[in-house]
């Protein structure tokens, strides 16, 4: 992905004009209203699709929440990442990957994981497959086996430690280095770091766009519904992955 913003050197020149990058315009449905996306300039940003969030054995499953809806963007995803990247988008996988001695991690968000002190939150062993619990390199925080399948070289992975995945992140100065303007927003769980990051990305003045169905909750369906209308509402626009994946095929081939 480094060619996407790179000088051109000898030993007597730096040559200090980027490569040009043609536009790959795709016309896709969406809500408020239609999109002209230009794939270019455009990354798949993926929000969480982690062992302790989607897999039987990871830590929600383990303190009883039901994680087959955030299992349902998963074959989403397999099919329109590899697509998105083959048009020309860039993929950026973001993920919980904390410290395994959790300094960074000020006293509100370790509550999040464990509200009654009880120890069995971040950095602990409280899933089933006995993994340190959203920690960086562990089973726990790995991407689920379906999408680490679809990963390839010049993805580019992202570590967060908060709901949203810029805050005390790279993820800014990657996208910009990328020369993206353009968000498509997807996986878990919607209403929370999806949302979080979504909300920073538009503040921050990139063109966000959250993709219906390879995103999930497990909260309960309203707060669903609250995120689709404010997201139309407050910050940009809705498609969904059968919008996208005609028009994304036809530009990659």
């Amino acid at each position: 992905m480094t060619g996407r913003n790179a000088w051109t050197l000898s030993d007597t020149t730096a040559d200090l004009r980027r490569s040009a990058r043609g536009p790959v315009p795709v016309e896709v449905t969406a809500a408020p209203q239609d999109l002209v996306l230009d794939l270019a300039r455009t990354a798949v940003v993926v929000v969480d699709m982690q062992n302790d969030f989607c897999h039987p054995d990871g830590w929600l499953a383990g303190i009883g929440v039901d994680v087959t809806p955030a299992r349902a963007p998963i074959p989403v995803l397999a099919e329109l990442v590899p697509a998105l990247r083959g048009a020309g988008a860039a993929v950026v996988w973001v993920g919980w990957g904390n410290r395994p001695d959790r300094a960074n991690l000020p006293p509100g968000v370790l509550h999040v994981y464990d509200p009654a002190g009880t120890g069995t939150g971040i950095g602990s062993l409280s899933n089933r497959a006995g993994a340190p619990v959203l920690q960086e390199g562990s089973w726990a925080a790995a991407l689920v086996e379906e999408l680490a399948a679809v990963v390839e070289p010049g993805d580019v992975h992202v570590p967060k430690f908060r709901m949203s995945g810029f805050v005390d992140t790279v993820l800014d100065s990657v996208l910009r280095n990328l020369r993206v303007d353009t968000l498509l927003l997807t996986g878990v769980n919607a209403d929370q770091c999806v949302l979080n990051t979504l909300t920073d990305a538009a503040n921050l003045g990139y063109d966000v766009v959250m993709v219906e169905d390879a995103v999930a909750t497990t909260s309960p369906s309203f707060c669903m519904d609250a995120t689709v209308y404010n997201v139309r509402q407050c910050y940009g626009f809705t498609t969904r992955a059968a919008n996208l994946l005609p028009a994304v095929r036809r530009a990659g081939a």
